[in-house]
């Protein structure tokens, strides 16, 4: 049974040269690749964290909305683990 979710990933776009829409279509064609289909994404900016963690200062923040069965999570997490653009990922039901 598909459901919707809502992913928010944050982009680490330090020291990057390709532009912030090079790294959002590259998440959403991992989404796509593990099953999922996005009705919406919605780019909400860079921001600055409360502290340093990891030595990064901010990130660029994307929430991504998309229908998908429960196990294209399991599929999709550790992908975007590994993905060096990808500084955290969030994801809860819609």
């Amino acid at each position: 049974m598909k459901r919707k979710y809502e992913a928010m990933i944050v982009l680490d776009t330090k020291g990057k040269e390709e532009g912030i829409d090079t790294l959002v279509s590259t998440v959403s064609k991992e989404i796509e690749k593990a099953g999922g289909k996005l009705e919406q994404i919605d780019n909400l900016g860079k921001r600055q964290f409360p502290f340093s963690p990891r030595h990064v200062t901010g990130g660029h923040f994307v929430n991504f909305h998309f229908l998908a069965e429960s196990s294209v999570l399991d599929a999709l997490k550790p992908k975007l683990k590994i993905n060096e653009n990808v500084y955290q990922q969030y994801y809860q039901r819609a």
